[in-house]
């Protein structure tokens, strides 16, 4: 059984509509909107049984918590896993025109979850802590200068990226890990809903935040960022946006370079520049 062919059978004769992007991953997820009698529904079918198991965790820690996606249903089919949820929109912060009302949505959702008690969410004692950070930003960069020839990042970039001081992490708490634009999804009443909690553990509460931030200034424009952090309730400091988005850039890149197989790799100018532009504020900045 294919995965569309599992969304068929969960739509029960209704329509089905292939939500996932036509270039995946090796083991992405896909994800499929159905028509039911109830209404429309989301089926996500996981690219590996580890992720079904860590995202369920995650949504039944965390199902008081305001902005989760409703979980409805969850099974496997042979070596297919899979979960329906409640159709949480077909827009998306990165989809709308900038709305600094949906963007601070997103900030509550994101404070909500940072002061939500750690023993909810995981049984870690430690999670992702200031050593980690440290210690993987050195990694990040290291591994990232294994494909500077096929991202096109010249020598000097890479040193000066290698030269940034590690952003600074407070103590862990439950976090997302990934809020970009297009996990907040938005509902025709304007209600908002981080998905895709595979991901979620304990980390800084500056991770989600910066990366919050950041993409909703890049892919919205400045009001939105604004709007993350009114909602949150806190604006972090230019400097330390800025490191945090060389250690989001970097990690993004090596990701890109890891799931592409071969090739020079494109379409990543606007991430590249972003990491010019934050090594250099990064490195005037004294914060």
């Amino acid at each position: 059984m294919t995965p569309h062919d599992l969304a068929e059978r969960l739509a029960r004769g209704g329509s089905v509509q292939e939500l996932s992007r036509a270039e995946q991953p090796i083991n992405a997820n896909r994800l499929y909107r159905i028509w039911v009698e109830e209404g429309s529904r989301i089926v996500k079918v996981y690219g590996t049984p580890a992720r079904e198991r860590r995202e369920r965790h995650s949504l039944d820690a965390l199902a008081d918590l305001p902005g989760m996606p409703n979980l409805l249903d969850s099974g496997s089919e042979g070596d297919l896993y899979w979960a329906l949820f409640a159709d949480a929109g077909q827009w998306s912060l990165a989809t709308l025109p900038e709305n600094p009302g949906l963007a601070r949505q997103a900030g509550e959702i994101l404070a909500g979850l940072h002061a939500t008690e750690n023993e909810l969410m995981t049984n870690m004692t430690r999670g992702i802590d200031q050593q980690w950070v440290s210690v993987d930003f050195i990694s990040t960069f290291r591994r990232l200068a294994r494909y500077r020839g096929r991202l096109g990042l010249s020598s000097d970039l890479m040193d000066a990226a290698r030269a940034v001081r590690p952003p600074y992490a407070s103590a862990p708490r439950a976090a997302h890990t990934n809020p970009t634009p297009d996990n907040f999804l938005v509902d025709d009443d304007g209600k908002v809903t981080l998905i895709n909690w595979e991901w979620a553990t304990l980390a800084p509460p500056e991770w989600d935040l910066s990366k919050a931030v950041w993409l909703a200034s890049l892919e919205s424009g400045p009001a939105s960022a604004a709007g993350v952090q009114q909602g949150y309730g806190k604006e972090i400091d230019q400097g330390q946006l800025d490191r945090w988005t060389v250690y989001h850039a970097g990690m993004m890149l090596v990701s890109e370079a890891e799931n592409r197989i071969s090739g020079r790799l494109t379409g990543l100018d606007d991430l590249i520049g972003e990491l010019q532009r934050a090594v250099a504020g990064a490195t005037s900045s004294v914060s």
